[in-house]
Protein backbone atom coordinates (compact mmCIF):
# COMPACT_ATOMS: atom_id res chain seq x y z
CA UNK A 1 0.00 0.00 0.00
CA UNK A 2 1.43 3.81 -0.69
CA UNK A 3 1.55 5.82 1.41
CA UNK A 4 -1.04 9.04 1.19
CA UNK A 5 0.89 11.89 2.43
CA UNK A 6 2.44 12.93 -1.17
CA UNK A 7 5.73 14.34 0.91
CA UNK A 8 8.95 12.25 1.05
CA UNK A 9 9.58 11.24 4.32
CA UNK A 10 12.85 10.22 5.98
CA UNK A 11 13.30 7.64 8.47
CA UNK A 12 16.39 7.32 10.91
CA UNK A 13 17.26 3.75 11.44
CA UNK A 14 19.40 3.09 14.31
CA UNK A 15 21.29 -0.50 13.74
CA UNK A 16 22.82 -2.24 10.84
CA UNK A 17 21.43 -5.75 11.75
CA UNK A 18 19.11 -8.47 10.12
CA UNK A 19 15.84 -5.50 11.81
CA UNK A 20 17.33 -2.42 10.69
CA UNK A 21 18.24 -3.39 6.77
CA UNK A 22 15.07 -5.33 6.38
CA UNK A 23 13.34 -2.50 7.62
CA UNK A 24 15.49 0.28 5.06
CA UNK A 25 14.21 -2.13 2.45
CA UNK A 26 10.54 -1.99 3.60
CA UNK A 27 10.29 1.46 3.72
CA UNK A 28 11.72 2.21 0.99
CA UNK A 29 9.05 -0.11 -0.52
CA UNK A 30 6.15 2.25 0.60
CA UNK A 31 8.12 5.56 -0.70
CA UNK A 32 10.06 6.88 2.14
CA UNK A 33 13.56 7.80 2.29
CA UNK A 34 16.00 6.13 4.88
CA UNK A 35 19.22 6.44 6.43
CA UNK A 36 20.36 3.58 8.33
CA UNK A 37 23.32 4.28 10.61
CA UNK A 38 25.21 0.90 12.08
CA UNK A 39 27.93 1.37 14.70
CA UNK A 40 30.38 -1.10 13.40
CA UNK A 41 32.99 -0.32 10.80
CA UNK A 42 31.73 -3.67 8.31
CA UNK A 43 28.79 -5.37 8.33
CA UNK A 44 29.80 -8.84 9.17
CA UNK A 45 29.15 -11.99 11.29
CA UNK A 46 31.30 -14.86 11.84
CA UNK A 47 30.93 -18.60 12.80
CA UNK A 48 27.06 -17.93 13.29
CA UNK A 49 24.18 -20.11 11.49
CA UNK A 50 20.51 -18.77 11.40
CA UNK A 51 17.22 -20.56 10.84
CA UNK A 52 14.80 -18.82 8.88
CA UNK A 53 11.68 -20.42 9.40
CA UNK A 54 8.22 -20.16 7.46
CA UNK A 55 7.25 -16.87 9.04
CA UNK A 56 10.21 -15.24 8.60
CA UNK A 57 10.41 -16.26 4.84
CA UNK A 58 6.69 -14.94 4.41
CA UNK A 59 8.22 -11.98 5.05
CA UNK A 60 11.13 -12.05 3.22
CA UNK A 61 8.78 -12.52 0.43
CA UNK A 62 6.91 -9.28 1.44
CA UNK A 63 10.33 -7.59 1.02
CA UNK A 64 10.85 -9.25 -2.72
CA UNK A 65 14.07 -11.67 -1.08
CA UNK A 66 12.63 -14.98 -0.03
CA UNK A 67 12.80 -16.50 -3.83
CA UNK A 68 16.72 -15.87 -4.01
CA UNK A 69 16.68 -17.99 -0.21
CA UNK A 70 14.46 -20.95 -1.59
CA UNK A 71 16.77 -21.41 -5.11
CA UNK A 72 19.92 -21.29 -3.34
CA UNK A 73 19.15 -23.51 0.24
CA UNK A 74 17.53 -26.44 0.84
CA UNK A 75 14.68 -26.91 3.06
CA UNK A 76 15.73 -27.46 7.06
CA UNK A 77 16.14 -30.78 7.99
CA UNK A 78 14.28 -32.64 10.40
CA UNK A 79 14.56 -31.82 13.91
CA UNK A 80 13.37 -32.23 17.48
CA UNK A 81 14.37 -32.85 21.00
CA UNK A 82 16.74 -35.87 21.84
CA UNK A 83 18.39 -36.80 24.85
CA UNK A 84 22.16 -36.70 25.52
CA UNK A 85 22.62 -40.01 24.52
CA UNK A 86 20.42 -39.36 21.47
CA UNK A 87 17.33 -40.99 22.41
CA UNK A 88 14.13 -38.96 21.01
CA UNK A 89 11.96 -36.80 22.90
CA UNK A 90 9.79 -34.93 20.29
CA UNK A 91 10.67 -35.17 16.66
CA UNK A 92 9.53 -33.72 13.64
CA UNK A 93 10.02 -33.80 9.78
CA UNK A 94 10.18 -30.52 7.65
CA UNK A 95 7.72 -32.30 5.66
CA UNK A 96 4.95 -32.71 7.76
CA UNK A 97 5.66 -28.80 9.11
CA UNK A 98 5.95 -27.49 5.55
CA UNK A 99 2.86 -29.33 4.89
CA UNK A 100 0.80 -27.96 7.73
CA UNK A 101 1.86 -24.18 7.30
CA UNK A 102 2.74 -24.32 3.41
CA UNK A 103 6.11 -22.81 3.52
CA UNK A 104 9.89 -24.34 3.76
CA UNK A 105 11.96 -23.23 6.50
CA UNK A 106 15.76 -23.09 5.96
CA UNK A 107 18.92 -22.82 7.70
CA UNK A 108 21.78 -20.00 6.52
CA UNK A 109 25.01 -18.31 7.53
CA UNK A 110 24.14 -15.46 8.99
CA UNK A 111 26.49 -13.27 6.92
CA UNK A 112 24.51 -14.54 3.82
CA UNK A 113 21.50 -13.07 5.22
CA UNK A 114 22.71 -9.82 6.25
CA UNK A 115 25.11 -9.75 2.21
CA UNK A 116 21.41 -10.23 0.70
CA UNK A 117 19.73 -7.50 2.73
CA UNK A 118 22.21 -5.31 2.18
CA UNK A 119 22.42 -5.37 -1.39
CA UNK A 120 18.99 -5.34 -1.76
CA UNK A 121 18.79 -1.98 0.29
CA UNK A 122 21.79 -0.26 -1.30
CA UNK A 123 25.03 0.45 -0.02
CA UNK A 124 24.11 4.35 -0.26
CA UNK A 125 21.56 3.99 2.48
CA UNK A 126 23.51 2.19 4.84
CA UNK A 127 26.70 4.47 6.81
CA UNK A 128 28.97 2.33 8.90
CA UNK A 129 30.80 3.13 11.95
CA UNK A 130 28.22 5.92 13.02
CA UNK A 131 27.75 5.54 16.90
CA UNK A 132 24.47 6.81 17.81
CA UNK A 133 25.21 8.57 21.35
CA UNK A 134 21.31 10.44 21.82
CA UNK A 135 17.99 11.06 20.14
CA UNK A 136 16.02 14.25 20.82
CA UNK A 137 12.52 15.02 19.00
CA UNK A 138 10.07 17.94 18.98
CA UNK A 139 6.87 18.28 16.89
CA UNK A 140 8.42 18.48 13.26
CA UNK A 141 11.04 16.01 13.37
CA UNK A 142 13.66 14.00 15.19
CA UNK A 143 17.30 14.20 15.51
CA UNK A 144 20.27 11.86 15.97
CA UNK A 145 23.13 12.61 17.32
CA UNK A 146 26.42 10.84 16.84
CA UNK A 147 29.56 10.37 19.10
CA UNK A 148 31.68 11.84 16.26
CA UNK A 149 29.24 15.28 17.21
CA UNK A 150 27.49 15.04 13.45
CA UNK A 151 23.83 14.62 13.18
CA UNK A 152 20.63 14.31 11.05
CA UNK A 153 17.32 15.13 11.41
CA UNK A 154 14.18 12.76 9.73
CA UNK A 155 10.60 12.26 10.71
CA UNK A 156 10.52 8.81 12.43
CA UNK A 157 13.85 7.27 13.93
CA UNK A 158 13.64 3.41 14.53
CA UNK A 159 15.97 1.73 17.14
CA UNK A 160 16.82 -1.68 15.52
CA UNK A 161 20.05 -1.29 17.90
CA UNK A 162 20.02 -4.40 19.43
CA UNK A 163 19.50 -5.77 23.00
CA UNK A 164 22.06 -3.02 24.74
CA UNK A 165 20.24 -0.53 22.55
CA UNK A 166 20.84 2.93 23.21
CA UNK A 167 17.45 3.90 21.82
CA UNK A 168 15.46 2.38 24.03
CA UNK A 169 17.65 3.55 27.30
CA UNK A 170 16.42 7.14 26.19
CA UNK A 171 12.65 6.35 25.67
CA UNK A 172 12.19 3.32 27.37
CA UNK A 173 14.95 3.36 30.83
CA UNK A 174 14.18 -0.05 31.93
CA UNK A 175 18.45 -1.12 32.79
CA UNK A 176 20.08 -3.53 31.75
CA UNK A 177 19.23 -7.28 30.11
CA UNK A 178 17.78 -9.62 32.51
CA UNK A 179 20.78 -12.84 32.02
CA UNK A 180 18.98 -16.37 31.79
CA UNK A 181 21.66 -18.02 34.10
CA UNK A 182 23.49 -19.51 30.85
CA UNK A 183 26.27 -19.28 28.30
CA UNK A 184 26.34 -20.20 24.53
CA UNK A 185 28.71 -21.34 22.30
CA UNK A 186 28.62 -21.27 18.11
CA UNK A 187 30.50 -22.36 15.62
CA UNK A 188 30.20 -23.57 11.89
CA UNK A 189 32.47 -25.89 10.94
CA UNK A 190 32.89 -28.33 7.29
CA UNK A 191 31.21 -31.75 7.89
CA UNK A 192 29.50 -34.13 6.47
CA UNK A 193 26.11 -33.33 6.76
CA UNK A 194 24.53 -37.11 6.25
CA UNK A 195 26.03 -38.03 9.75
CA UNK A 196 24.06 -35.57 11.75
CA UNK A 197 20.49 -36.03 13.00
CA UNK A 198 19.07 -31.90 13.12
CA UNK A 199 17.72 -30.79 16.70
CA UNK A 200 19.06 -30.29 20.08
CA UNK A 201 19.97 -32.46 22.50
CA UNK A 202 19.14 -32.27 26.19
CA UNK A 203 21.18 -33.06 28.94
CA UNK A 204 21.70 -31.87 32.82
CA UNK A 205 22.64 -27.75 32.78
CA UNK A 206 23.66 -28.78 29.21
CA UNK A 207 22.26 -28.70 25.54
CA UNK A 208 23.83 -29.23 22.04
CA UNK A 209 22.18 -28.77 18.86
CA UNK A 210 23.40 -28.92 15.41
CA UNK A 211 21.87 -28.49 12.15
CA UNK A 212 23.50 -29.44 8.24
CA UNK A 213 24.04 -25.82 5.51
CA UNK A 214 25.33 -25.33 2.49
CA UNK A 215 28.76 -26.87 1.19
CA UNK A 216 28.88 -29.91 3.43
CA UNK A 217 28.76 -27.18 6.78
CA UNK A 218 27.17 -27.78 9.96
CA UNK A 219 26.11 -25.08 12.02
CA UNK A 220 26.10 -26.26 15.82
CA UNK A 221 25.45 -24.39 19.30
CA UNK A 222 25.75 -25.51 22.97
CA UNK A 223 24.71 -23.76 25.80
CA UNK A 224 25.84 -24.77 29.98
CA UNK A 225 24.54 -23.15 33.17
CA UNK A 226 27.40 -20.63 34.83
CA UNK A 227 27.72 -17.32 36.28
CA UNK A 228 27.20 -13.98 34.06
CA UNK A 229 30.53 -12.68 32.31
CA UNK A 230 32.35 -16.04 32.80
CA UNK A 231 33.93 -15.56 29.43
CA UNK A 232 36.85 -17.15 28.10
CA UNK A 233 39.19 -17.13 25.28
CA UNK A 234 37.60 -18.92 21.85
CA UNK A 235 40.35 -21.96 22.17
CA UNK A 236 39.79 -22.72 26.25
CA UNK A 237 35.90 -22.29 25.32
CA UNK A 238 36.50 -25.02 22.50
CA UNK A 239 38.55 -27.22 25.33
CA UNK A 240 35.90 -27.13 27.55
CA UNK A 241 33.23 -27.87 25.46
CA UNK A 242 35.45 -31.12 23.86
CA UNK A 243 35.56 -32.13 27.57
CA UNK A 244 31.81 -31.55 28.88
CA UNK A 245 30.06 -33.32 25.86
CA UNK A 246 32.97 -35.84 24.90
CA UNK A 247 30.78 -38.81 25.93
CA UNK A 248 27.34 -37.13 24.05
CA UNK A 249 25.58 -38.71 21.42
CA UNK A 250 27.86 -39.22 17.99
CA UNK A 251 28.74 -37.16 16.36
CA UNK A 252 28.23 -34.18 18.81
CA UNK A 253 32.20 -34.75 19.90
CA UNK A 254 33.51 -35.19 16.47
CA UNK A 255 31.69 -31.90 15.99
CA UNK A 256 33.55 -30.01 17.86
CA UNK A 257 36.84 -31.60 17.74
CA UNK A 258 36.37 -30.47 14.22
CA UNK A 259 35.48 -26.85 14.59
CA UNK A 260 38.24 -24.33 14.57
CA UNK A 261 39.22 -23.35 18.22
CA UNK A 262 39.37 -19.42 17.35
CA UNK A 263 35.79 -19.62 15.49
CA UNK A 264 33.82 -20.59 18.62
CA UNK A 265 31.45 -17.40 19.60
CA UNK A 266 30.38 -17.34 22.72
CA UNK A 267 27.87 -14.75 24.72
CA UNK A 268 25.28 -14.52 27.69
CA UNK A 269 21.97 -15.78 27.17
CA UNK A 270 19.77 -12.42 28.07
CA UNK A 271 16.02 -11.19 27.13
CA UNK A 272 14.19 -8.10 28.88
CA UNK A 273 10.12 -8.53 29.93
CA UNK A 274 7.97 -7.00 27.56
CA UNK A 275 6.73 -4.14 27.31
CA UNK A 276 3.59 -2.47 26.54
CA UNK A 277 4.54 0.28 24.34
CA UNK A 278 7.71 0.51 22.09
CA UNK A 279 7.10 4.02 20.78
CA UNK A 280 7.92 7.61 22.10
CA UNK A 281 6.65 10.59 19.55
CA UNK A 282 8.69 9.57 16.49
CA UNK A 283 10.50 7.39 17.76
CA UNK A 284 9.47 3.64 18.00
CA UNK A 285 11.61 0.18 18.84
CA UNK A 286 12.09 -2.92 16.20
CA UNK A 287 13.74 -6.14 16.43
CA UNK A 288 15.98 -7.16 19.30
CA UNK A 289 15.42 -3.24 20.96
CA UNK A 290 11.97 -3.95 21.44
CA UNK A 291 11.92 -7.49 22.02
CA UNK A 292 15.25 -9.39 22.87
CA UNK A 293 14.59 -13.51 23.23
CA UNK A 294 16.60 -15.96 24.22
CA UNK A 295 16.87 -18.34 21.28
CA UNK A 296 15.01 -21.27 22.32
CA UNK A 297 12.16 -20.83 19.81
CA UNK A 298 14.98 -19.59 16.92
CA UNK A 299 12.79 -16.71 16.41
CA UNK A 300 15.14 -13.79 16.98
CA UNK A 301 16.32 -12.61 13.44
CA UNK A 302 12.39 -14.06 12.19
CA UNK A 303 10.47 -11.64 14.88
CA UNK A 304 12.59 -8.84 13.43
CA UNK A 305 12.30 -9.72 9.69
CA UNK A 306 8.32 -10.22 10.88
CA UNK A 307 8.18 -6.18 12.83
CA UNK A 308 9.89 -4.67 9.27
CA UNK A 309 7.20 -5.86 7.30
CA UNK A 310 4.48 -4.81 9.63
CA UNK A 311 6.00 -1.33 10.74
CA UNK A 312 5.71 -0.35 6.66
CA UNK A 313 2.54 -1.73 6.55
CA UNK A 314 1.51 0.43 9.74
CA UNK A 315 3.08 3.66 7.98
CA UNK A 316 1.53 2.96 4.89
CA UNK A 317 -2.20 3.07 6.65
CA UNK A 318 -1.86 6.42 8.49
CA UNK A 319 -0.39 9.53 7.35
CA UNK A 320 -0.11 10.52 11.09
CA UNK A 321 3.46 9.27 12.45
CA UNK A 322 2.05 8.42 16.03
CA UNK A 323 -0.79 6.70 14.75
CA UNK A 324 0.93 4.47 12.86
CA UNK A 325 3.37 3.43 15.20
CA UNK A 326 0.31 2.64 17.91
CA UNK A 327 -0.72 0.65 15.06
CA UNK A 328 2.39 -1.31 14.85
CA UNK A 329 2.53 -2.00 18.34
CA UNK A 330 -1.06 -3.30 18.05
CA UNK A 331 0.15 -5.49 15.35
CA UNK A 332 3.70 -7.13 16.93
CA UNK A 333 3.38 -6.38 20.96
CA UNK A 334 1.09 -8.99 22.02
CA UNK A 335 2.55 -11.87 19.58
CA UNK A 336 6.17 -10.64 20.71
CA UNK A 337 5.37 -11.21 23.50
CA UNK A 338 4.34 -14.79 23.28
CA UNK A 339 7.48 -15.57 22.14
CA UNK A 340 9.61 -13.60 24.39
CA UNK A 341 7.89 -15.57 27.55
CA UNK A 342 8.18 -19.36 25.92
CA UNK A 343 11.12 -19.25 24.78
CA UNK A 344 12.25 -18.52 28.29
CA UNK A 345 10.21 -21.01 29.66
CA UNK A 346 11.88 -23.53 27.17
CA UNK A 347 15.59 -22.21 28.36
CA UNK A 348 14.40 -22.73 31.95
CA UNK A 349 13.02 -26.18 30.87
CA UNK A 350 16.22 -26.94 29.15
CA UNK A 351 18.97 -26.21 31.62
CA UNK A 352 17.50 -28.12 34.18
CA UNK A 353 20.43 -30.03 36.00
CA UNK A 354 18.60 -32.09 38.58
CA UNK A 355 19.01 -35.86 37.68
CA UNK A 356 15.16 -36.48 38.59
CA UNK A 357 13.97 -33.22 36.96
CA UNK A 358 15.43 -33.73 34.02
CA UNK A 359 13.81 -37.81 33.86
CA UNK A 360 11.15 -36.17 34.20
CA UNK A 361 11.22 -33.38 31.60
CA UNK A 362 12.41 -36.22 29.56
CA UNK A 363 9.31 -37.99 30.13
CA UNK A 364 6.73 -35.56 30.14
CA UNK A 365 8.14 -34.32 26.67
CA UNK A 366 7.75 -37.64 25.47
CA UNK A 367 4.66 -38.60 26.52
CA UNK A 368 2.35 -35.48 27.21
CA UNK A 369 4.00 -32.58 24.94
CA UNK A 370 4.83 -34.52 21.76
CA UNK A 371 1.84 -35.35 20.52
CA UNK A 372 0.36 -31.65 20.71
CA UNK A 373 3.65 -30.05 19.44
CA UNK A 374 1.73 -28.94 16.46
CA UNK A 375 -0.36 -26.93 18.39
CA UNK A 376 2.14 -24.76 20.16
CA UNK A 377 4.49 -24.61 16.99
CA UNK A 378 2.49 -23.97 14.16
CA UNK A 379 0.92 -20.36 15.23
CA UNK A 380 4.38 -19.37 15.73
CA UNK A 381 5.76 -20.49 12.60
CA UNK A 382 3.18 -20.91 10.24
CA UNK A 383 2.08 -17.17 10.90
CA UNK A 384 1.33 -14.96 8.23
CA UNK A 385 2.66 -11.05 8.26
Amino acid sequence: MAPHNTVTRRALIIGGGIGGLATGIALRRIGWEVNVFERAAELREVGAGLGIWANAMRALDRLGLAEAIRIARPPAPSGGIYTWRGQPVMTESHEALEQRVGEISVVLHRAELLDLLYGALGAEYVSLGRLCARISQNETGVTAVFADGSQITGDLLIGADGINSVVRSQIIGDGAPIYAGYVAYRGVTQFDPTRIIAGEYWGRGKRFGMAPMSGDRVYWWATRNAPAGDRMHAAEAHALLRTLFKEWADPIPAIIEATDPEAVLQHDIADRQPLERWSAGRVTLLGDAAHPTTPNLGQGACQALEDAVALADALAAHDDIAMALRDYERRRIPRTSRIVLQSRRIGQIGQWSNPLACSLRDSLLRNLFAPRQAAAIDPIVGYRI
